[in-house]
């Protein structure tokens, strides 16, 4: 079926792609996950695009296998990922430092006529978090210590990402890696974002949270330290149809001036503006690309 057909045919409701399928089909589609920082730098994204003079079409909303597949497919052109998130989909369960795991799921990807450009500085792995008054009265500043107080019978809940569960880097191979397991009944999995709200209301004891959300600033906790290293790095990092590259081979420079220019404390910084302090998504990208000179109106 020719790409504007398949985008015509789409009916994924966040999608936010235009119906009139022969100007879709000339576009560059980027895509995002639902949660802020994927808006956020497809947001930049589509910005930095459009005043450089190409036609953009955004789609956002969607599953991290939702994405990619559909990216698969040539449906979307790029998005932005995370090394760990597209390590895990293929299966790849080998503990690999940082740049180890980018250049394998770089080599994987080609074989996909996928392109993994320059990474970013965002690493937004996952993270165990605790009330700070919590952990300070209990003792637990790692994953170890943690790990020992429900060994020794404390019980502990743990709230969780829906997906954490069943993640090949998940709940199962965490408690596999450092000796202990929550007892039955002891892990709920919810959305990310009722995990602040269950620490807050002492439904749950521990979370499993997101490295670079803005909401870890504004909510009193402490971040166990992973003293095992058993979370893999999550590298946010633009990832592009090779097709699309060929065609566009100008969105490569674009995209990696924007790459270099986002680190963790950055990215944490961006994230909070929009969650925290309810400003607007699309004010927050301009007045950023503007800050470090990479916006260029038309």
């Amino acid at each position: 079926m020719p790409r504007s057909r398949l985008i015509a045919a789409l009916t994924w409701p966040a999608l936010s792609l235009p119906l009139y399928s022969a100007a879709v089909a000339q576009a560059i589609v980027v895509g995002a996950k639902d949660f802020t920082e994927q808006l956020l730098v497809s947001e930049m994204t589509t910005q930095l695009l459009r005043a450089s003079g190409f036609s953009i079409h955004k789609g956002t909303g969607f599953t991290a296998s939702g994405v990619r597949s559909l990216q698969e497919s040539g449906i979307i052109d790029l998005y932005w990922e995370y090394t760990g998130t597209a390590l895990a989909t293929l299966k790849v369960t080998e503990k690999l430092a940082p740049g180890e795991a980018y250049e394998r799921i770089k080599a994987l990807d080609a074989q996909r006529g996928l392109v993994w450009l320059a990474p970013s500085k965002v690493n937004n792995t996952y993270a165990l978090a605790m009330r700070r008054s919590d952990a300070q009265a209990k003792g637990i500043a790692t994953i170890s210590e943690l790990a020992t107080r429900i060994r020794a019978g404390a019980a502990l809940r743990l709230g969780c990402p829906l997906l954490f569960p069943t993640r090949a880097d998940g709940l199962n191979p965490l408690q596999k890696a450092y000796g202990f397991e929550f007892g039955p009944g002891y892990v709920v999995a919810m959305d990310p974002a009722a995990v602040y709200t269950e620490l807050r209301l002492k439904g749950i004891d521990v979370g499993v949270i997101f490295a670079t959300d803005g909401r870890v600033s504004d909510s009193d906790l402490t971040i166990l330290r992973d003293d095992r290293g058993f979370f893999p790095s999550y590298l946010l990092t633009p990832v592009v149809r090779h097709n699309t590259l060929e065609q566009y081979p100008k969105i490569k420079p674009i995209l990696e001036k924007l790459s270099a220019e986002l680190d963790k404390d950055t990215m944490t910084a961006l994230n909070a503006n929009v969650a925290l302090h309810g400003r607007n998504l699309e004010e927050v990208a301009t007045e950023f690309l503007r800050q470090r000179a990479l916006f260029r109106e038309p």
